[in-house]
């Protein structure tokens, strides 16, 4: 019979098998800290129109409120990094894509994986109830992955991790079962200001603050509608996402090939020029991106963020 501590390291051994980069293990409860700042934040009108932010609050900053039961969140990381990506780093000249929309809608992908080891915890130890999340429900998945020690998050508000830098997704099996917390990890950002330098919008407004109204990815991805001519020439050559502050984060010299081959880039998406962009169909979006996080934005959306890039490479 495994002690409450083999157990942990026994679950997080099976997960590292399974292709994750990183599993860590902190206890549910309320954030006190998170709520504090997700508060003043949202009173802030830091979340643009995503109104959805604020809704069930009280779940968001306590799993135990949204997992009834809760004991443990389970944390995981999977890179999303591939070489072929290198050559879009600093590209000015094509559009670009967001690194983790290169490949198969993350969500689906990572979700399948935190199934096979929900099972294998079953499996191993009985009766455990818990709940699945990959970005879909009211969960703080930065903050309890730094609580569980798989990194801390920076200054460009993404958690980033010593061995991987931040090219990652995260996901989280919430359960009631009660298992060994690791040790938060502390920040390693130190003096450097890379991401606050290089954001051209200047929506990284202070340290560990975005505010998402001025955020390529917000405009470009979340956004219904006209994007204000005023930030139309930030959003530079940007079409779906943005991953300026990742890129020239120093931590970034620190990556993993993506264990998944489903979050590998698509060939036929890369290397794309305006041009070809510009002629593509409502049914070629939908083909092309099929399965993709792409299809977000839909083919309005993305149409029009091409317009504005198109602008951007001609003038």
């Amino acid at each position: 019979m495994k002690n409450r501590k083999e157990l942990t390291e026994y679950i997080r051994t099976y997960a590292l098998s399974i292709g994750f980069d990183a599993c860590g293990f902190a206890k549910a409860g309320f954030m006190e800290h998170e709520a504090r700042r997700l508060e003043e934040w949202l009173v802030q009108n830091r979340q643009a129109s995503m109104q959805w932010m604020s809704n069930n609050f009280d779940k968001r900053v306590d799993p135990t409120v949204l997992v009834p039961d809760s004991k443990t969140v389970i944390s995981v990381l999977a890179s999303y990094y591939h070489p072929s990506q290198q050559q879009l780093i600093g590209s000015t000249d094509q559009p670009q894509i967001a690194k983790y929309a290169l490949g198969r809608d993350y969500h689906k992908v990572i979700k399948q994986k935190l199934k096979i080891l929900f099972d294998f915890i079953r499996t191993e130890i009985g009766d455990v109830q818990g709940r699945i999340f990959v970005d879909s429900a009211p969960v703080l998945d930065k903050a309890w992955a730094q609580r569980a020690g798989l990194g801390w998050i920076g200054k460009n508000s993404n958690l980033l991790n010593k061995k991987i830098g931040s090219y990652f997704l995260i996901g989280e099996l919430i359960i009631d079962l009660d298992l060994s917390p690791d040790a938060p990890q502390t920040d390693h950002c130190g003096t450097c200001t890379r991401c606050l330098d290089a954001c051209p919008t200047n929506a990284i407004y202070e340290p560990y603050r975005v505010d998402a109204n001025k955020c390529i990815s917000y405009w470009t991805i979340e956004h219904r509608g006209d994007i204000e001519a005023s930030y139309h020439s930030g959003i530079q050559n940007w079409v779906f996402g943005c991953d300026i502050c990742q890129d020239v984060c120093p931590w970034n010299s620190h990556v993993r090939i993506a264990k998944f081959a489903d979050l590998h880039p698509r060939e036929r998406i890369l290397d794309k020029s305006i041009n070809e962009w510009q002629s593509i169909s409502e049914e070629d979006f939908n083909s092309l991106f099929e399965g993709s996080p792409v299809k977000r934005t839909k083919y309005e959306g993305f149409r029009r963020n091409l317009s504005i890039v198109a602008e951007n490479l001609i003038t």
